[in-house]
């Protein structure tokens, strides 16, 4: 049986920088794999975690468990069949409910084959006293999965914000297994081995009573990764559920942005979130936007050889303008 493990939390909270630590740290010839699911209809985090040292296989576009769960079955199958893998991480999208989650991977057909540990669930304390969160009801549900909670970001936080954690933590009955505090997603191995417990959820039967996200005819069955029509320089797909909104592009790998421009649109977004992976005229570069704090970090150069497109994923809780933010992105291309 497989060991699995899945990686939680809310929108921005590191889950995809965690993952790309763990397989850094992972034993030296285990073979890992990554399941990642996003709210967004483009699909960012597959290209983040390219260089890792990991098969990565990506179901975009909402909710992994809709669509009588095939979605989630389809893609774990062909990843545990062509892979073979030593242990499987699972990352739900930030707005994902985990309780569907783990009734598929624990239900009759995965029995006999995963071996579900830990639910780490990563929290980022600044948000612990914004009621956009702590009043969330998938949030909620994220925090009483966890088997393990650990608070990310934890250099950045003030001492209010690290009691306001603590005061999280002793709040749970019975109490959490472990909690952690950590920079820059520092997980540690050891974590993901701690047992799995039973959980009673805040909200119980928050995902049936969910409306599932639109999908179009040819992704009915299978929610499958978007592929540039030939021709076409650009695309761009809108998603909406659970009162967020998304819209994401796709660029030719022939299209240059420029840098400067793109840094500067990227830092002036008051949204909710906002990632790319973009070719400008100073190299491929990932952008990493959390409520107008930008992060970048080039790509190595093996990784910029294999760009097949560019790609970037807006979110908010307001609806998006997209048409405006469009010409916006299109105005920092490079002619």
């Amino acid at each position: 049986m497989i060991p699995t493990n899945i990686i939680t939390g809310f929108l921005g909270v590191g889950k995809t920088t965690a993952i790309k630590h763990l397989l850094a740290t992972k034993p030296a010839g285990e073979v890992w794999s990554v399941l990642v699911n996003e709210f967004g209809e483009i699909g960012i985090d597959g290209a983040l975690l390219k260089e890792s040292n990991a098969h990565v296989r990506e179901v975009p576009g909402g909710c992994i468990c809709c669509v009588a769960g095939l979605p989630m079955k389809m893609a774990l199958n062909m990843l545990i069949a062509r892979t073979k893998p030593d242990r499987i991480l699972i990352e739900p999208t930030g707005l994902g409910h985990p309780e569907e989650i783990i009734n598929t991977l624990t239900g009759e057909y995965y029995d006999t084959v995963l071996d579900l540990r830990a639910t780490l669930t990563l929290v980022d304390p600044r948000k612990l006293s914004d009621e956009r969160y702590i009043g969330n009801a998938t949030f909620n549900d994220q925090l009483a999965v966890a088997d393990v909670l650990v608070a990310n970001k934890i250099d950045q936080c003030s001492p209010l914000d690290r009691a306001n954690f603590d005061d999280l933590v002793a709040s749970f009955t019975p109490p959490k297994q472990a909690s952690f505090a950590v920079e820059q997603g520092a997980l540690q191995l050891p974590w993901l081995d701690y047992p799995r417990q039973a959980h009673t959820l805040v909200h119980p039967g928050l995902h049936a009573a969910a409306k599932p996200n639109r999908l179009s005819p040819q992704r009915e069955l299978y929610n499958a990764a978007i592929k540039l029509p030939e021709g076409k320089e650009y695309l761009r797909r809108e998603n909406s559920g659970q009162g967020f909104y998304s819209c994401g592009w796709m660029f030719q790998p022939a299209i240059v942005f420029d840098f400067n421009q793109l840094f500067g649109w990227m830092t002036g977004l008051a949204l909710v979130r906002a990632k790319a992976v973009m070719n400008t005229d100073q190299g491929v570069y990932m952008f990493n936007a959390e409520q107008g704090v930008l992060s970048v970090k080039p790509l190595d150069a093996d990784a910029e050889l294999d760009l097949l497109d560019s790609r970037i994923e807006l979110i908010d809780d307001r609806l998006l303008a997209v048409d405006e933010l469009e010409q916006q992105l299109l105005g920092a291309r490079r002619l």
